[in-house]
């Protein structure tokens, strides 16, 4: 919407379109979120915390953990120990990727604002044999839907710009580049700079239809072979990020 068709106060000052409408959204619950090839599960440590202990095991080194806030983790013990911690988190709720009824990855949604109508999916971690499957991308894609089912209207995903697979994620599913917050965060000791991306409600529809014609059992050969990338389906529905270019 252009500037000289937006709406005007009093002051004939151009103002945003009224919201006045819009019930502010349930602050989000971990519940159960069925898939098809996935499930999200409310983390739970005696349901999942050994699951996904023996899981991320199977990485041969520990950089999955490189930009997270937690991890790696010294034991098993030590994990479960924190998978019980973040199972109690109700600003934070977490929840495990369940395939073939064993957990191998987790992620939450933070910085929620149901005034604001917007939350941040993320603390993303996936085990290899979950790593770029079309489980993977289901799970991603039920986290996005069930924000915007609740009602939210942004749905964003931060990363350390400095992060190429999750800003590359980010781009694949369709997310918005929206800038760089530069010295941003101390994190491990170092600097982080942030790149932000964002889906929101205008842009959903699509990007939702798009989602769904990619996870289509019809998408893939009888070698599992998809027949069109993600990427190429969402390139043209999101704004461009400066690595594009």
């Amino acid at each position: 919407m252009g500037v000289f068709s937006m709406p005007l106060n009093r002051y004939g000052q151009p103002i945003g379109g009224s919201l006045m409408h819009l019930d502010q959204p349930p602050h989000p619950k971990a519940v159960l979120i069925p898939g098809t090839r996935c499930r999200l599960e409310p983390i739970d440590t005696d349901r999942h915390a050994d699951q996904l202990w023996d899981a991320f095991a199977e990485a041969p080194d520990d950089r999955g953990w490189t930009y997270l806030s937690w991890g790696p983790f010294a034991d098993r013990e030590t994990f479960r120990e924190w998978v019980d911690q973040i199972s109690e988190e109700f600003y934070s709720p977490f929840w495990a990727v369940v395939v073939d009824d064993k957990a191998c990855g987790f992620g939450c949604f933070l910085a929620v604002s149901p005034t604001q109508f917007s939350l941040e999916m993320g603390h993303l971690h996936f085990a290899p044999r979950l790593c770029r499957t079309p489980a993977a991308t289901e799970a991603l894609h039920l986290w996005i839907e069930h924000a915007f089912m609740l009602g939210y209207r942004r749905v964003e995903w931060k990363c350390d710009v400095l992060n190429a697979p999750s800003r590359n994620a980010a781009r694949r599913l369709g997310f918005s580049f929206e800038g760089i917050f530069r010295n941003h965060r101390r994190f491990r000791g170092h600097n982080r700079d942030t790149a932000w991306y964002a889906i929101v409600e205008e842009d959903w529809p699509a990007l939702r239809a798009v989602h769904r014609a990619w996870l289509d059992p019809a998408n893939f050969d009888n070698n599992g072979a998809q027949r069109f990338r993600l990427s190429e389906r969402t390139a043209g529905l999101r704004h461009p990020d400066p690595v594009d270019r």
